[in-house]
């Protein structure tokens, strides 16, 4: 592509790189002679323009082909491509669910050409329905094919590894709080509304909430006891321990207690396990705020079915500092 300053009487079937307001021409629209009679009315002499080349494709139409390498499979995906408009189409989401991204793959892409872009929301964001995800944005007004096609195989790399960009929905339909009192204490009813809605964002449901005595063997009895097809815990007192009485009632109920304590805070005070084949998170105290904490981010990953183990919970720490909640018994400060 050529772009630059031509005399208005060389510029018919070029872009016009500059809207001129005198003449209602607009940046981006080809010049017909039409156009060309109002410049030169006008009296203007030379305007800036882009001059496709040999091998050029429109932004538009790279801005497609690039869209399609990235979404292949949209409806799969759970995704949706825009019409596209000055080199951009916006890819929305379909469905709910945590937003995937192949990041080694979408970083090699913007190193093609300053020209290509696409940017995202964070990779394992929490989406629902109707939301931008990413958007491709081609800066000029052509690019070299060859560039373009460059871009796609990229984007689509080897077939093994699957789509660059996917919506990861809930495979986890049904949810188990076991609650915990002591002697006299009152239910905290807000607890399992703020986890109900937790669960509601991803399309699984609270199917019940057993309220037992904080101790252990009552706590076994309800995890066998226990209808969803996972277990959550907010227990009386604070889990301060790996042999604490949750921790310790899971293991003793023949389940297994696979990590404790997490690097994000608000969030440090859980454990997570299974039971049989079921996961179990046990939950921090500031889960019955509704405000973000590292169970989040690991109850997203666990119902959405995605590997979450000691590694994937140590590499939270960087940006693990969450906001602090005002419910809060002891404040950071």
């Amino acid at each position: 592509m050529r772009f630059g300053l031509v005399p208005v009487a060389d510029a018919l079937g070029t872009i016009l790189a500059h809207g001129v307001p005198a003449a209602a021409l607009s940046k981006g629209i080809v010049l017909g002679d039409g156009h060309v009679l109002a410049l030169k009315a006008l009296g203007i002499e030379n305007v800036t323009v882009a001059r496709l080349e040999k091998g050029d494709v429109g932004e538009d139409d790279a801005a497609v082909q690039l869209a399609n390498a990235l979404a292949p499979n949209a409806d799969a995906q759970g995704v949706r491509l825009t019409k596209a408009s000055t080199g951009r189409v916006n890819i929305m989401s379909l469905r709910a669910g945590l937003f995937e991204l192949d990041v080694a793959r979408i970083t090699a892409l913007n190193r093609i050409n300053p020209m290509i872009t696409l940017a995202t929301l964070p990779n394992l964001r929490r989406v629902e329905a109707g939301v931008m995800l990413a958007t491709i944005k081609v800066i000029a007004y052509a690019l070299p094919q060859e560039e373009v096609n460059d871009a796609c195989r990229v984007l689509g790399g080897d077939l093994a590894q699957g789509d660059a960009m996917t919506i990861r929905s809930a495979m986890i339909k049904t949810a188990t709080l076991i609650e915990t009192h002591h002697p006299g204490q009152r239910s905290q009813p807000k607890g399992r509304r703020v986890l109900d809605a937790r669960l509601d964002r991803l399309g699984t449901n609270l199917v019940e909430t057993l309220d037992v005595p904080h101790e252990e063997t009552a706590i076994i009895n309800a995890i066998a006891n226990a209808e969803g097809e996972m277990i959550f815990f907010l227990t009386a007192s604070a889990t301060s321990d790996p042999n604490d009485t949750a921790p310790a009632a899971l293991r003793r109920a023949g389940g297994l207690v696979t990590r404790f304590g997490m690097p994000v805070d608000p969030g440090n005070l859980l454990f997570l396990g299974s039971f049989e084949d079921k996961p179990v998170i046990g939950l921090p105290g500031c889960a019955r705020s509704p405000a973000m904490n590292g169970a989040d981010w690991v109850m997203e990953r666990v119902i959405c079915g995605l590997p979450i183990g000691t590694d994937e919970i140590s590499a939270m720490g960087v940006g693990g500092l969450l906001k602090d909640i005002p419910e809060r018994g002891r404040p950071r400060s």
